[in-house]
């Protein structure tokens, strides 16, 4: 089998549930998709929203509280949202990677703490986060530990290897931002960095975002491809190889391939979402020059809109609507499918917070665009 650069753009949207909502609950519809990028608490409401039919916050409210999905870092060392079951894998796949980026940071090796004391510190921070923590309650327990107020980099380090989840702590979408609370998270029996943790994120990898490479991998992942190259080894005949646009690709077997004249119609993606960060090569949704538009240099990924099947612009609450600015000239049919999305986005964030992502204003005031109109609520 050889795809297309179309086949590839809506089979990938095809396996993230952007080619049309599915009518499935939030927790299906995360397992299907893997993971969705979480540090922006409004991110995976508005995730869902896209992918769901009939989607209600209130029953992703309810899975966060009663943790049947789970809030947590772990892929590019950044929060996301997984269904429970997944996290402990992930989370096995994730650690030494989690652990290097905090580990062998001169702000943790400053704290005078050596690796080893990090890790005689886990057991301690687990059995007190067995209820709901927050950071001064944590550091105060480890500066009883420690006789003597730990540096600030020492949780900050804990908390990013170590097995803690998020735990919901009100406000209108689950968790707030400058106060969160933590717990330790569920795990089975051996927590700590194991191939089979790692092929299995692999596996739910592709399952969610394949057909994808390696190099793809890596990049959702951020792990260097040297520590991969063994779990895929393992995996061996288990995948299947197709030839992509240019290169070769992994997928599991029996996985469906989308047509290329498959219509996709236009979506407000959140900021961070999933499908934008998720391979090396992000041409498959977005078109190399507007790759810097959209991705900041510090890492923020403003909240786009896909038109068919490709970002073309960007999105922000305003004045009761939704604006929308484009890259690129949309035809009269897509402004009024765009005006629908905007009008039903609108009614979701009413009841909860209307502006949100109001504190990245900022970046639209030098946006290049094309076209810009603000949609009614």
């Amino acid at each position: 089998m050889s795809l297309t650069v179309r086949q590839l753009n809506r089979t990938t949207l095809a396996r993230q549930l952007l080619l049309q909502r599915e009518r499935v609950d939030v927790i299906e519809a995360v397992r299907r998709v893997t993971a969705l990028q979480a540090q922006e608490p409004v991110s995976p409401y508005i995730a869902l929203w896209n992918r769901v039919e009939g989607f209600d916050p209130v029953d992703l409210d309810r899975a966060f509280s009663d943790r049947t999905l789970i809030k947590a870092t772990l892929m590019r060392i950044t929060l996301h949202a997984v269904v429970t079951d997944d996290y402990s894998p992930f989370q096995r796949g994730m650690v030494r990677t989690l652990r290097a980026s905090r580990l062998n940071d001169r702000r943790f090796k400053a704290t005078g703490l050596t690796v080893d004391d990090a890790d005689e510190l886990v057991p301690h921070l687990l059995r007190f986060a067995a209820e709901p923590r927050n950071r001064g309650e944590i550091e105060e327990m480890l500066e009883g530990v420690l006789r003597e107020p730990p540096d600030k980099h020492v949780f900050w380090a804990l908390r990013t290897f170590a097995p803690l989840l998020h735990a919901p702590t009100g406000g209108p979408w689950s968790f707030t931002v400058n106060s969160p609370s933590y717990q330790a998270a569920p795990l089975d029996d051996d927590w700590d960095d194991s191939q089979a943790g790692l092929q299995q994120l692999i596996w739910r990898y592709l399952e969610g975002f394949g057909p994808a490479s390696a190099a793809d991998f890596a990049q959702f992942a951020l792990q260097r491809q040297a520590e991969i190259r063994p779990a895929l080894q393992a995996l061996g005949d288990r995948l299947v190889t197709i030839d992509g646009p240019g290169r070769k690709l992994l997928d599991v077997p029996g996985a469906e391939i989308a047509d290329d004249d498959t219509p996709a119609p236009p979506r407000l993606l959140p900021m961070w979402d999933s499908v934008l960060l998720a391979y090396k090569d992000r041409s498959r949704v977005i078109p190399v020059e507007y790759r810097k538009t959209i991705i900041r240099r510090n890492g923020d990924v403003l909240p786009t809109v896909l038109v068919d099947g490709y970002v073309g612009g960007v999105w922000r609450p305003d004045d009761g609507g939704i604006e929308v600015t484009t890259f690129r000239r949309l035809t009269d049919e897509e402004w009024e499918v765009l005006a629908g999305e905007a009008a039903r986005l609108v009614a979701l964030l009413a009841d909860r917070e209307p502006m949100v992502y109001s504190r990245y204003r900022n970046w639209w005031d030098d946006m290049p665009y094309v076209e810009r109109r603000v949609l009614p609520g």
